[in-house]
């Protein structure tokens, strides 16, 4: 009896414990709300076309235009002059910026000027006596003779006869040698071939100078050159006297440029051709970091867009009745960011920012009211 009793137990549980499972299971069924399909807003702009300038980007360090480096072509002891010999500090044009030791190069050149005093000395009275038309002229050649001054031209000789006289007597030699000789002794003296600032300074008042020794640097602080590199795609776009915008990165400061000198030949190395861009403010300083933009060329019935919205094989997103849609365009010129474009209809709806996961025949929405046609 006891075991009928356990196994009625044993299958009323079983029952039940089936029962409980299946409420259980039923009881955890989520019902799916219904997907609603959702609509991107996007930026649009209708396409009008018109001229775009085609800017080209470039970048470089300036350089002074007028740059003079400092040698000495003779040797001796670095005189003290009116004004040091120290980085930043300027001359005016014709101003002493070198003045090295000549006292004993100076004696030889008075030696020399004087054995030519002496030639032309002892020569005059046979021009008295066999020369008497010319003797007059270099009478008064000998007269105007200053030992203190640069030794002057000699006369001009209109004769052979003369030619042969003054010649044969060592006057030619000896006066060429004189010559020669002040030349080199103006060497001694380096002075501002126009007025700028010392940008470097290698040597000070008292050192010995040797020949062929560099002294420093000279440069003209008012004009400056920047030299930037164009690849060689933009050569012919390029002109002399174009206008150039140039732009400092740290202040976002501007300056007015133009082009002055183009490269003939282009770099095999990197295949682009070097411009030279003038320049001229007060507050620009050598070796100052420039952006320069270019005006290369305008290119007419295009537009400018974003260089993100150019898809792969030239195509671009348009908006048709609520769909993206895309067409065939003709890019014409790249930058950093942007992108000409030409053979885009007119009056065509173009999305003018990037949409992530566009794709053909995508349902957009007009973000808020179309804004005033925009020209490229």
């Amino acid at each position: 009896m006891r075991k009928i009793i356990f196994t009625v137990l044993g299958i009323l549980l079983i029952v039940v414990s089936i029962f409980l499972a299946g409420y259980i299971i039923d009881s955890k069924k989520t019902f799916k709300p219904k997907s609603e399909k959702v609509v991107k807003t996007v930026f649009t702009e209708v396409v009008e076309n018109g001229t775009v300038p085609i800017v080209v980007s470039a970048n470089g360090n300036l350089t002074a235009k007028q740059r003079v480096e400092l040698f000495a072509e003779v040797q001796g002891v670095f005189k003290k002059g009116s004004k040091l010999f120290k980085e930043g500090q300027t001359f005016r044009r014709g101003e002493t910026i070198i003045n090295i030791d000549a006292d004993e190069y100076a004696a030889s050149v008075q030696s020399a000027k004087s054995n030519l005093f002496n030639q032309l000395t002892a020569v005059m009275p046979d021009l008295r006596l066999d020369y008497p038309d010319i003797y007059p002229k270099w009478q008064e050649y000998l007269a105007n003779f200053d030992m203190s001054k640069s030794t002057p031209a000699l006369p001009q000789m209109g004769s052979e006869k003369e030619k042969f006289f003054i010649s044969g007597r060592g006057i030619l030699t000896s006066y060429y040698n004189v010559k020669n000789l002040e030349q080199r002794l103006a060497k001694y003296r380096i002075t501002a071939p126009f007025s700028g600032v010392l940008t470097e300074t290698l040597v000070t008042e008292g050192t010995l100078v040797r020949s062929g020794q560099k002294l420093g640097e000279f440069i003209n602080p008012e004009v400056y050159e920047l030299e930037v590199a164009i690849s060689k795609r933009y050569t012919d776009l390029l002109k002399v006297g174009e206008s150039v915008e140039l732009t400092n990165l740290d202040d976002n400061s501007t300056y007015k440029g133009k082009v002055t000198r183009i490269n003939g030949s282009i770099d095999q190395l990197t295949q682009t051709v070097n411009a030279y861009i003038e320049v001229e403010d007060g507050n620009l300083r050598e070796g100052m970091y420039l952006e320069a933009d270019l005006d290369a060329k305008k290119e007419e019935n295009a537009i400018e867009v974003d260089r993100g919205l150019l898809l792969e094989g030239n195509k671009i997103f348009v908006v048709r009745d609520s769909v993206l849609d895309v067409i065939d365009v003709e890019p014409v010129y790249f930058s950093d960011k942007r992108v000409v474009l030409k053979k885009v209809p007119d009056g065509v709806t173009i999305v003018s920012k990037p949409i992530s996961g566009a794709y053909t025949g995508m349902s957009v929405k007009i973000y808020g009211e179309q804004p005033e046609n925009t020209k490229g």
